[in-house]
């Protein structure tokens, strides 16, 4: 398996139980390993009754295992201050409040988010060395497929800046020197060297994602999740990504075959409908089914979560 496996899909379909057990099922293997949520509404602290922050942390009962929850808002805040302090160093005091304005602005555009969530995202990646496996539980599917489009996108945004900001300083260079021997100013340029190391963080990201990523959707036997695992599925194939499986969750349990009351007949026709959805799962989409979860009476974790992890056949 690759070192970096991303569980994604519809809000509410079970992405932290799935990711969660997984993460555990790596641990319970040897592998040390590290669960990272990503989705706004966090309930990796439910699942293993236990707070968690933005900074790994061991989770008690499990050796191997660690959990982060990456807070978007304060990522958002963060990145926001980062951009105002390099920009503020290029340019003169007059402009350093409309500057500031600018960015400000620009934070609240759609994509800032997922553009302040990104950096981190990157950075828990390339800091990885700690870790045999890191797993993501992500945010519902359109925001993810907002943030693993990023790089392609932005790094050609970065390529046309970068470009543009050679060919400015070449021109100011003749300006100020006519023909004499050219001052090298463009090798100590603080913007080309800043937009030089986003270009190789996008670059990075890139490869990463294509080349040491696993992508698996979570789905529920109904229509809207159907629905948008198949959108999510075009979308994600449109970045060069593959998803790998789909882990269907929250299967409904037969009643029994002696059991013939209101609820049974409803549990049946409940069952009956599931299933038609579950032969669609199988014999119209690509990726092959991983897992097929029952939805459970109490809330899965503890030993219920083992239970759910050995339901995936997802290789650690």
């Amino acid at each position: 398996m690759d070192r970096f496996v991303f569980f994604g899909g519809k809000g509410g379909v079970g992405k932290t139980t799935m990711s969660s057990a997984y993460g555990q099922k790596c641990a319970r293997a040897g592998l040390e390993t590290l669960v990272v949520s990503t989705d706004p509404a966090h309930s990796t602290a439910d699942v293993f009754d236990q707070e968690f922050d933005d900074e790994p942390r061991a989770v008690e009962g499990v050796d191997g295992l660690s959990v982060m929850e990456i807070d978007p808002n304060d990522e958002l805040e963060r990145h926001l201050m980062e951009t105002k302090r390099a920009m503020g160093d290029q340019v003169s005091p007059a402009m350093v409040n409309e500057i500031d304005r600018q960015i400000e602005m620009a934070h609240q555009t759609p994509g800032a988010y997922e553009a302040a969530l990104f950096d981190r995202f990157i950075d828990v990646m390339r800091n990885a060395d700690p870790y045999d496996r890191i797993v993501f539980d992500t945010s519902p599917t359109g925001g993810t497929l907002r943030l693993l489009s990023l790089p392609e996108f932005l790094q050609g945004w970065v390529e046309r800046l970068l470009h543009k900001r050679q060919q400015s300083v070449k021109l100011f260079e003749r300006a100020a020197i006519g023909n004499q021997e050219p001052r090298r100013m463009m090798d100590g340029d603080p913007i080309i060297a800043r937009l030089q190391e986003r270009k190789e963080l996008f670059e990075f990201a890139t490869e990463t994602l294509q080349d040491e990523a696993a992508f698996f959707l979570v789905v529920n036997p109904d229509e809207l999740s159907i629905r948008e695992t198949r959108r999510a599925i075009d979308g994600l194939t449109d970045h060069g990504l593959t998803v790998r499986g789909l882990a269907v969750n929250k299967l409904t349990p037969s009643p029994d075959d002696d059991e013939n009351g209101r609820g049974a007949r409803f549990l049946r026709d409940r069952v009956a409908t599931e299933r038609e959805r579950l032969r669609e799962l199988h014999e119209t989409f690509d990726p092959p089914v991983i897992a097929e979860v029952e939805t459970r009476v109490r809330e899965v974790k503890g030993s219920l979560l083992d239970d759910v992890a050995d339901e995936l056949e997802v290789s650690v």
